[in-house]
């Protein structure tokens, strides 16, 4: 079981470059980074943790301008969005972001995706609420075509155009791993039928992969190596550590005792 580390990165946080460079020295495996492109005043529904929203959530940088400042640091790191929500996005540029970020890390991009929470903010991005999970998947399809077609084209419901000539394509084929995200109750068909993984767990469904061939990426590892290792050999594929949006005197401390744990989960 691998271990990654996950934080908010903030102009208040420690740097991308700083931080990849001191978990890629302390034996983790990936890197991940949350989106948020803004936070309404105004909100229909709370975080799905619960508690009050903390200032990271509004503060945080964008994913893919993080990922490759961490990407230009490191060697072996992988790189990945948790999540990229990407039903604020548009489909063919986050297709270049993705194609773009796999080939200048060497092929060690992670495309973590999700529907989101915050309705009224992917209603200021022209997104409906309530089909955002297809819109998701028509992205998530289209942009497959992207990656691995010369002349790609698509036409769904929500995501449509003619056929295009773009590049790079992702140096990963078909493509980079996508791991679907959101604790919802449909989470698992979703990733099973598009996804090559999921975070969190979530009950399996049916649809054309087999479940057994998703990966598991499970948050909020604690510093607990007999409950660690029961994560491991239950099969997850990897935990993350989450690390607050601080300065390196405050995260390394953290990092220097999971390089001694990290070990004792191979």
């Amino acid at each position: 079981m691998d271990i990654g580390a996950s934080i908010f990165f903030t102009e208040y946080s420690i740097s991308p470059a700083e931080l990849g460079t001191a978990i890629e020295d302390r034996g983790f495996d990936s890197l991940w980074v949350a989106e948020h492109s803004h936070i309404p005043v105004t909100r229909r529904f709370n975080v799905p943790s619960g508690g009050e929203l903390e200032r990271q959530y509004y503060d945080v940088m964008d994913p893919f301008v993080t990922l490759s400042a961490a990407a230009a640091a490191t060697r072996r790191l992988k790189l990945a969005t948790g999540v990229c929500l990407v039903i604020q996005r548009d489909t063919i540029q986050t297709a270049k972001l993705v194609a773009s970020l796999d080939q200048v890390s060497g092929g060690r991009f992670i495309f973590g995706i999700g529907g989101g929470w915050n309705a009224e903010e992917m209603e200021d991005h022209g997104t409906v609420y309530e089909t955002r999970f297809k819109k998701m998947r028509e992205q998530i399809e289209a942009m497959k075509a992207i990656w691995i077609n010369e002349k790609p084209e698509y036409h769904g419901e929500i995501v449509d155009f003619q056929p295009m000539m773009t590049w790079p394509k992702p140096v990963q084929k078909p493509h980079p791993p996508i791991i679907v995200g959101g604790a919802f109750r449909y989470a698992a068909r979703r990733a099973i039928r598009y996804g090559d993984g999921i975070i969190p767990q979530a009950s399996s469904a049916g649809s054309g992969n087999d479940p057994k061939s998703l990966s598991v990426t499970l948050g909020g590892a604690a510093e607990d190596p007999d409950r660690l290792k029961k994560y491991r050999d239950l099969g997850l594929a990897r935990m993350n550590v989450r690390l607050p949006p601080a300065k390196a005197d405050e995260i390394l401390p953290v990092l220097d005792r999971w390089s001694k744990l990290i070990p004792q989960l191979k």
